[in-house]
């Protein structure tokens, strides 16, 4: 018999499970962890560093890096924000350091300074951490007035109060579906794209700021002629620009991921088979550069367009869009065409790609869907369903775009459901 029982042995489970034994030391708490290992997602996030948060202080700024759950997380991150979780791992000798980018990370640069910290503290407040303990039901108990009983493989336990804290389990999904929750159909996060085309092969490690589309799904007549489809314009569904890397399976970078965090579910829909249009110079349309592209014709027209790369772009990508346009190594700007000026600039501002899959990003994968947040009550995490059963992290139908606002989804959640629990545990 526990007080409090949370499930899941991640970043979650163990601040709410700290933050419960620190405000009511009278309580008994138990982390029940399915693995050999816990806080697994801790360890590799951030390469290895473990990105604790986001420099974003602002409560509605932040709630802006959430495809799902930005209006509902609002009040929660008004009441414990990036600066609240800064100061818990600070005072518990976790230093931390705000990179250019916006990222907090410890001042180690090793995730294994948070992990300690977790594990000095449950080991400091008694809380017990029961490893390969993977619970198959959990269900109302008769023992304890609205308490719950925990059915693990080879045992039972009852509790007052329990935590749900375990991610993307599927199988926990169902429990809580059997249960009577509506729980969102999951799908990947935080993906990149996986794309094979000679305009971006062999160029792997460039990276420069660009503007990505996903164009609407068209379907043709096969007797329309290709000069006649490039007249129609493609609508796009989903938006997204700033740095974008070339690798050798596709595209990375933040611009895409930002696309398949808030594009999830309609990239889902679409297996993972779509078209985007790359804009890799922003500030330019198709016009704007062809005018650019007749000017510098006329100044330097001696020089062949290869070798005097007019825009600010890495000088591969620009030999490999030049080449796609038909452009010859010999070839001077006094005897480029209209068409063959026309061409470069289409290839440098809309650039269609095609879309054939997904890879996971790094190994920080991430899912959107999850217990629909409509129930819950974000005031305390806890379950509008289900009596004395609270929520934190992405177990509810909330995510984030990379950079520490998942974590910081985690703390927050976390935070507020211990408080709840601690405050009116008897």
């Amino acid at each position: 018999m526990y007080d409090v029982i949370v499930v899941g042995g991640g970043a979650a489970g163990f601040y709410a499970a700290i933050q419960i034994a620190e405000r009511n030391p009278n309580l008994t708490v138990a982390i029940f962890e399915r693995g050999k290992t816990v806080l697994g997602k801790v360890k590799v996030s951030g390469g290895g560093r473990c990105n604790v948060t986001h420099a974003e202080f602002n409560p509605q700024d932040l709630t802006n890096n959430y495809p799902r759950g930005k209006k509902e997380l609002l009040g929660p991150f008004h009441a414990y924000c990036t600066g609240d979780v800064m100061q818990f791992f600070e005072e518990r000798g976790v230093p931390l350091k705000i990179e250019k980018d916006g990222r907090i990370f410890p001042i180690s640069n090793s995730s294994q300074s948070v992990i300690d910290c977790f594990m000095d503290e449950v080991e400091r407040l008694s809380i017990k951490v029961l490893r390969n303990n993977t619970v198959k039901t959990f269900e109302p108990s008769h023992e304890v007035a609205n308490g719950w009983r925990i059915t693990t493989k080879n045992k039972y336990y009852h509790c007052r109060k329990l935590l749900v804290a375990t991610g993307s389990s599927l199988n926990v999904w169902k429990l809580l579906r059997q249960l009577g929750h509506e729980i969102v159909p999951p799908a990947p996060s935080l993906f990149t794209f996986n794309i094979v085309d000679k305009r971006i092969e062999g160029i792997q490690g460039v990276s420069t700021n660009a503007a990505v589309r996903v164009l609407q799904q068209k379907r043709y007549d096969s007797k329309i002629s290709i000069q006649l489809r490039s007249t129609v314009k493609q609508e796009s569904i989903l938006e997204s620009d700033g740095p974008i890397l070339i690798t050798h399976w596709g595209l990375s970078g933040p611009a895409i991921l930002k696309l398949s965090a808030w594009g999830a579910n309609i990239l889902n829909e679409l297996n993972y088979n779509f078209r985007i249009e790359v804009n890799w110079l922003p500030d330019y349309s198709t016009e704007s550069l062809e005018r650019l592209f007749s000017e510098i014709k006329v100044i330097e027209a001696k020089k062949t367009v290869l070798k005097t790369k007019a825009v600010d772009l890495p000088r591969r990508l620009w030999n490999s869009l030049a080449k796609a346009a038909a452009i010859t190594p010999e070839l001077r700007w006094a005897d480029a065409s209209k068409e063959c000026i026309r061409a470069l600039a289409e290839q440098l501002t809309k650039c269609n790609l095609k879309v054939e899959g997904k890879s996971t990003f790094k190994e920080e994968f991430v899912t959107a869907g999850g217990v629909d947040l409509k129930e819950i009550n974000f005031k305390t995490f806890e379950s509008k369903k289900l009596k004395n059963v609270y929520f934190a992290g992405e177990v509810i139908n909330v995510d984030a775009i990379t950079g520490g606002f998942n974590f910081q989804n985690a703390w927050t959640g976390a935070y507020i459901a211990a408080k709840a629990i601690a405050n009116t545990q008897q």
